[in-house]
């Protein structure tokens, strides 16, 4: 026995102790809403969704300032003891550019391909997604299913032990199977192509045919795109894929397809770069080239107009 008034050295399980397993106990002390200095907390690795200063941000940022956050960040604790953000990229921004030092949390016991599943289907909620944010989450989803022991990759030819998961992701996610599989070719695009599709100057079938390029090939179609100013049709990128599975492509067939004039589009002028650059004064900078060809085109013109009336007053005084 103790004494009177002294804390017994040990102290009798409770009921939950009892019926509880160490994990369940281990989650119940985790699973608990607080405030996180932000300067402990890092952002989710790779987090594919944009946090960007929008009007939508400040407004975030006011009600913030007026309510607080009104709905807690999911958390989880990494290994170092730091914590990362799994749901509240936006809200954690927000936070700080109100001038708040602390995020309303909730933390949660999760592993890593745990927290993937449960980022990406938190961030679906958004009304707005871009191509790319979409691309990367669901190839991050398909890979965190993989590793669990699920059979994912979307992005080959369809076989017969790869459907379930196909399904059971497409019917989560509200999308076909084949619309999936292109997404995530998606993110086989160099940036610049792929900010094209964000841009929404470039379709996504068109897109999907170039990301079977190597880079070095992309990055010749991105050079003809600023020269021409206009990006390639969904059959003009299918037969630069089939020139380059049969080891036929060059920068100079590209250059050639692209040039081609396309259905619904207007005649367009495209001058011989060598052939101008002889023309034009050596010290002529770039940014003027435009204002010295339309001049001598003005100048042009006006010339041919007087020779014209001069050899016409000289056929009347005949």
């Amino acid at each position: 026995m103790t004494s009177k008034g002294r804390k017994s050295d040990f102290d009798l399980p409770t009921l939950d102790d009892l019926f509880s397993t160490q994990q369940e106990r281990d989650e119940a002390k985790l699973d608990k809403i607080r405030d996180i200095p932000i300067a402990e907390i890092d952002d989710f690795p790779n987090h594919p969704f944009q946090v960007r200063d929008d009007e939508d941000m400040l407004q975030l940022v006011e009600s913030i300032k007026e309510h607080g956050v009104m709905t807690p960040a999911v958390l989880r604790v990494k290994d170092d003891g730091r914590f990362e953000i799994v749901a509240g990229h936006r809200r954690k921004r927000a936070c700080e550019l109100a001038g708040l030092d602390t995020l309303r949390s909730e933390v949660k016991h999760l592993s890593r391909d745990e927290a993937t599943v449960y980022m990406v289907e938190s961030n679906f909620q958004r009304s707005s997604i871009l191509p790319s944010e979409k691309a990367f989450a669901y190839k991050m989803r398909l890979d965190a299913m993989n590793r669990q022991g699920q059979r994912s990759d979307l992005t080959c030819a369809p076989v017969e032990h790869k459907l379930k998961s196909r399904d059971i992701l497409a019917e989560q996610v509200g999308e076909s199977k084949d619309q999936i599989r292109r997404y995530i070719r998606l993110t086989y695009l160099i940036p610049e192509l792929l900010q094209l599709v964000d841009e929404g100057k470039m379709k996504m079938r068109p897109a999907v045919e170039l990301s079977y390029l190597n880079a070095d090939f992309q990055r010749d179609v991105l050079e003809n795109i600023e020269l021409n100013d206009c990006t390639p049709s969904h059959a003009q990128t299918i037969r630069m894929r089939r020139l380059y599975e049969e080891h036929s492509l060059t920068p100079e067939v590209i250059a050639d397809i692209m040039c081609e004039q396309k259905p619904n589009q207007r005649e367009r002028m495209v001058f011989n770069g060598e052939r101008m650059r002889k023309l034009l004064p050596r010290d002529l900078p770039m940014n003027k080239t435009e204002d010295y060809i339309c001049e001598a085109i003005a100048f042009y013109r006006k010339h041919n107009r007087e020779h014209e009336q001069s050899r016409k007053s000289s056929r009347d005084a005949r």
